[in-house]
C-alpha cells in the first residue's frame, strides 16, 4: 500500500522517469507474457479546452497503473474526478493528450504532450542543441500519432457503458447491436454471426429469441445484459466497466455484479471496474485505486484499503459508506475531507 503525507501532491505516486518509446517497448517485450501486465497505463494525461484556447482543464493528470491478467482493478472516486475519462481514453474514445498505454507489452495509444513540452523548453531556453532536440522530439511525436491511429488491439478491449438505455441504438434490434462489432471486424457469414449472437445472449442470461426485439422492450437490467453481451461477443481480454450498475436498483445490481463475477472467472477476463459505490468495489475488485481531481492518490488491495486507508480522502470516502445498522448509523462520525488547494491551483482536475 502506498503511504505518504497528508498533502494531495505528496500522495501521488512518483513514477520512474519514462524511457523513449523504443526503449520502453523493447524492455517490456523481453518480459514473459505471464510476467508483464495485460494493461499498463503510464503518465496518462487528458486535457480539454476550458472555454478558450488559453485555458486547459486537466481531467486526468499524470495517472499510472497496471492491470494483471485475470485481475479486477477498481477505480473509485467522486463524480467528476476523471474515472470515466480514464476509461474512455484507454479505449480510444478520446485522443489522449499525453502518456502511453500498453496492451500485452505493445504500445497501443500515445499522447504528444511531453514531447511538445520539450520542444517549447528548448526554444525558450535557446538550447545550443535545439535543432537536434526538436528533430528528435518531432520524430517521437510522429511515432506517437502513428500508434494513436492504430486499431489493431481494439477488439480485445471492450467497454460496458454506464447507462444501458442511451448506449443502445433504439433503431437497431438486439441482434444487430450485438453483431455490429463482428461485422465491422469483417465477418460476413450471417449464419455464423447469428450463432455467436445466440450463444452470447444465452451466456448473459437472455433468450436467443430476444435478438429480434428492440432495446425499448427490455428492463434496465436486461438492457445492461445486452450491453455486456455486445462486449463479450468480441471475445475480449480486457473489459472496461464504466459504472455498469449505478443506474440499476439494488436487486438487479446484485444480479449484474454476480454475472460479471462469473464471467470474470469462467472466461479469465481482466476488468477495469469504474465505480463510486465502495461496497460494490470491495466485493468485486482485487485492487483499488482512489482517484481525486484527476490524480490517483492511493492504490492497495481491496481488503488492505478498507482495513487501513492511508490518505485522508480515502478515509473520508469509506466513512460515507452506509451500513444496514441503525444503531451504528446514529453514532457514525462522517470524516470530511477538506482540500487545501483551490480549483485554480489544485494538483489535478483544475484549470491551467
Amino acid at each position: 500500500m502506498q503511504n505518504n503525507s497528508d498533502d494531495v501532491s505528496q500522495f501521488v505516486s512518483q513514477p520512474q522517469p519514462s524511457l523513449p518509446p523504443q526503449s520502453q517497448q523493447s524492455t517490456q517485450s523481453q518480459q514473459s507474457p505471464q510476467a508483464q501486465p495485460l494493461l499498463r497505463v503510464e503518465h496518462l494525461r487528458q486535457y480539454f479546452n476550458a472555454g478558450s484556447r488559453s485555458k486547459i482543464f486537466r481531467a486526468v493528470d499524470d495517472v499510472s497503473f497496471d492491470i494483471a491478467r485475470g485481475e479486477v482493478f477498481g477505480l473509485v472516486g467522486e463524480s467528476g474526478c476523471g474515472k470515466t475519462t480514464t476509461g474512455r481514453s484507454i479505449i480510444h474514445l478520446y485522443k489522449i493528450t499525453g502518456g502511453n498505454i500498453y496492451f500485452e507489452g505493445h504500445r497501443i495509444n500515445a499522447g504528444t504532450w511531453e514531447y511538445e513540452q520539450k520542444i517549447r523548453e528548448a526554444r525558450f531556453q535557446k538550447n545550443p542543441d535545439m535543432k537536434e532536440i526538436i528533430a528528435r522530439e518531432k520524430e517521437k511525436i510522429r511515432q506517437a500519432r502513428s500508434v494513436a491511429n492504430s486499431t489493431k488491439f481494439e477488439p480485445r478491449i471492450q467497454m460496458i457503458f454506464q447507462d444501458p438505455a442511451t448506449s443502445l441504438d433504439p433503431r437497431m434490434t438486439v441482434g444487430e447491436i450485438i453483431a455490429e462489432g463482428l461485422l465491422v471486424r469483417g465477418e460476413r457469414d450471417r449464419n455464423a454471426v447469428m450463432q455467436k449472437v445466440s450463444r452470447v445472449l444465452d451466456r448473459v442470461g437472455l433468450l436467443p429469441e430476444y435478438a429480434e426485439r428492440y432495446p425499448h422492450e427490455f428492463s434496465g437490467g436486461q438492457r445492461q445484459r445486452i450491453g455486456i453481451a455486445r462486449a463479450l461477443v468480441m471475445e475480449p481480454q480486457l473489459i472496461i466497466a464504466d459504472e455498469p450498475v449505478s443506474a440499476l436498483d439494488v436487486s438487479v445490481k446484485a444480479q449484474i455484479i454476480n454475472l460479471l463475477n462469473d464471467l470474470r472467472h469462467d472466461l479469465g477476463l481482466s476488468v477495469l471496474f469504474i465505480a463510486h459505490d465502495l461496497s460494490v468495489v470491495k466485493y468485486f475488485c482485487d485492487r483499488i485505486a482512489v482517484m481525486y481531481r484527476g490524480k490517483i492518490l492511493e492504490t492497495a488491495g481491496s481488503d488492505a484499503l478498507f482495513a487501513n486507508p492511508q490518505h485522508p480522502y480515502t478515509r473520508s470516502l469509506i466513512s460515507a459508506v452506509p451500513l444496514p445498522d441503525p444503531v451504528y448509523e446514529r453514532s457514525r462520525q462522517r470524516i470530511v475531507y477538506e482540500a487545501e488547494c483551490s480549483a485554480q491551483t489544485d494538483t489535478g482536475g483544475g484549470v491551467l
